[in-house]
């Protein structure tokens, strides 16, 4: 099962929600409630499209939201001067399980 870790890096002007070093966690298709910090609906609807293609293996350089093995979306809130709130910006790294890494890498072995 692939695992998204999402970690807030920045925020611009304010934010009700999040601080920065706070995470999501997404296994398969449920959010991590154990191990996440807060959700913010605005964020989330950010984030979700982001979410299903890289938990599909799309790396971020073919969505356009990284150069390397991390991808980096914002809130869609503009903050100031156009709301009261702020963006954030986060980091989304996969985490592949190792166990079915291994299952992966026996079945075109031979």
């Amino acid at each position: 099962m692939e695992r998204l870790e999402i970690r807030v890096i920045k925020i611009r002007g304010k934010c009700p929600v999040f601080s920065p070093g706070d995470r999501i966690v997404v296994e398969g298709a449920e959010v991590n409630l154990d191990e996440t910090d807060a959700i913010c609906t605005h964020a989330f609807a950010s984030l979700l499209p982001y979410i299903v293609a890289l938990r599909k293996g799309i790396k971020p350089s073919e969505l356009g939201l990284g150069r390397g093995e991390k991808a980096y979306v914002q809130c869609l809130d503009p903050g100031p001067p156009y709301t009261d709130g702020g963006t954030v910006i986060f980091e989304i790294t996969v985490v592949r399980d190792e166990a079915e890494e291994g299952v992966e890498d026996s079945k075109g072995g031979s």
